[in-house]
C-alpha cells in the first residue's frame, strides 16, 4: 500500500482527496495536516510515501514546507497541490525538490496515477501541464543560462542527448527508443547524470536543461 499524507487548509477538499485516493485500492491515507508546520510533524510521525500539499495555505505554506521535508533525513515525494495551472510558487516547489505537481480538479483516475507514478519513483514530468510551468516560470537571465550552460558541459554528448530527452517527457523506455539504447542503459544514463548535476530528479535535470535554453 502507497502510504499518502494530505495537507491542505480546507476540510472539505482533505476529505476529498482522501475518498478518492482510498477508492483506488493500492493507497492509504495515513494522515491529514492543515499547514505546513503540521506537515512536517506528520511526515516525521507518520513516515508517508507521498505528501500531498496544497500549495497555499495560511502560517506556514506549502513552499516554505516542502522545502523543510526536502531537508530533512527522510524526504518523501512531494507533489504540490494548487488552484491554478499558472502558479509562480509552484515552478519554485519544483526546484527545491517536489516532483511535480497537480491541479485540484484533477479527475480521480488521474490523481491516483500521479500517485503511483511518483511513488515508483518517477517525477511527474508530462509535456503537458508541468513543462508548461516551467516554461512559463523559469528564470532565465544572462547569468542563470550562462551558469546552466556551464554545468551541462561537464556532460558527454550521450549524456547531454539523455538530458534533452528527460527535459522533454520522455520515459526511459521513449528515449531508448529514440536514442537506441536499452532502457536498462538509459536509466544507468539518467542516475549518472543527476548524480554528475547535484540533481534531485528529472523535474530538476529539465529545469537546468530549460534555464541553459537548450529545451
Amino acid at each position: 500500500m502507497i502510504r499518502v499524507l494530505v495537507v491542505d487548509d480546507e476540510a472539505l477538499v482533505r476529505s476529498g482527496l482522501r475518498m478518492i485516493l482510498e477508492a483506488a485500492g493500492d493507497m492509504v491515507v495515513v494522515g491529514e495536516a492543515r499547514d505546513g508546520d503540521e506537515a512536517v510533524s506528520a511526515n516525521t510521525r507518520l513516515r508517508p510515501d507521498v505528501v500531498l500539499m496544497d500549495v497555499r495555505m495560511p502560517g506556514t505554506d506549502g513552499l516554505t514546507a516542502g522545502a523543510r521535508l526536502m531537508a530533512g533525513p527522510r524526504a518523501p515525494k512531494l507533489i504540490m497541490l494548487t488552484t491554478f495551472d499558472l502558479d509562480e510558487y509552484v515552478h519554485e516547489a519544483l526546484r527545491v525538490g517536489a516532483v511535480g505537481f497537480l491541479l485540484k480538479d484533477t479527475p480521480p483516475r488521474d490523481l491516483a496515477a500521479a500517485v503511483r507514478t511518483v511513488a515508483a519513483g518517477h517525477a511527474m514530468l508530462s509535456p503537458t501541464v508541468t513543462k508548461r510551468v516551467i516554461s512559463s516560470f523559469a528564470d532565465r537571465t544572462p547569468s542563470r543560462a550562462e551558469a546552466a550552460r556551464g554545468r551541462l558541459a561537464t556532460l558527454t554528448a550521450r549524456e547531454e542527448d539523455v538530458i534533452r530527452a528527460v527535459a522533454r517527457g520522455l520515459s526511459n523506455a521513449e528515449i531508448g527508443r529514440e536514442l537506441k539504447l536499452t532502457e536498462a542503459t538509459v536509466k544507468a544514463h539518467v542516475s549518472r547524470v543527476l548524480a554528475k548535476l547535484n540533481l534531485a530528479n528529472r523535474v530538476q535535470a529539465a529545469i537546468l536543461v530549460h534555464d541553459a535554453d537548450l529545451g
